[in-house]
């Protein structure tokens, strides 16, 4: 029987030298699951129309337009009927609203500036009826610089009403009596309602001369 011939050991590492560790097989990546896909925002809703004005149709109405032709529009927006008119009807139309229209309370003067716009502002007259128990407004348009015809000989109340929008807007009244700052001090520079007048704008020199402080403080 032939003998059987054995493999000679491997010679041991030398002294000091560690025997190099057997390579563990690398472990199998486990494959992660896929995310599913984020849902899409949906579209927003298209912004919905608001309210715009429309003509206002009345006995009133048809009154003036007979008289003054295309000089006055009637409109009503949101339950507010308003005359839009020519600045050269002011004060006629005002004063004919009072003799025959019965609106003896004048509630408010006010205006909007529109810069962009070659006539850049509005000026509204807002009227009440206690006879009638009814509103109107009254709005014309001027240029910067233009003025107009002031309303305090048919309502007294206008006198300070028309010097708030001095005040605010630079709007010149041709006939008040005293025209002149109502909130801000004489001295003050600008109109702080316009839409040109910077929101943190102060007249530095005024509020330096009389209250001793650097603007805004």
């Amino acid at each position: 029987m032939a003998e059987e011939v054995k493999s000679p050991a491997p010679p041991p590492p030398p002294e000091g030298e560690k025997k190099p560790a057997a390579e563990k097989p690398a472990p199998a990546a486990s494959a992660a699951p896929a995310k599913p896909a984020a849902p899409a925002k949906p579209a927003a809703p298209a912004k919905p129309a608001g309210p715009v004005p429309v003509p206002w149709t009345s006995p009133l109405v048809e009154k003036y337009r007979s008289q003054y032709g295309s000089g006055l529009e009637a409109q009503t927006y949101l339950g507010q009927n308003y005359f839009t008119v020519d600045r050269s009807l002011i004060p006629d139309i005002l004063r004919l609203l009072r003799d025959e229209e019965q609106f003896d309370y004048c509630v408010d003067i006010t205006a909007a500036h529109y810069p962009k716009r070659e006539k850049q502002f509005d000026v509204v007259w807002i009227l009440y009826s206690f006879p009638r128990n009814e509103r109107v407004r009254v709005k014309t348009q001027i240029a910067d610089g233009a003025s107009i015809p002031s309303s305090v000989s048919i309502w007294p109340t206008a006198n300070w009403l028309e010097r708030e929008v001095y005040d605010m807007f630079g709007i010149q009244f041709d006939g008040h009596p005293d025209l002149k700052r109502i909130l801000l001090p004489d001295g003050w520079k600008g109109y702080p309602l316009r839409k040109d007048y910077g929101i943190l704008q102060q007249d530095k020199e005024w509020v330096q001369i009389n209250l001793g402080i650097e603007s805004g403080q």
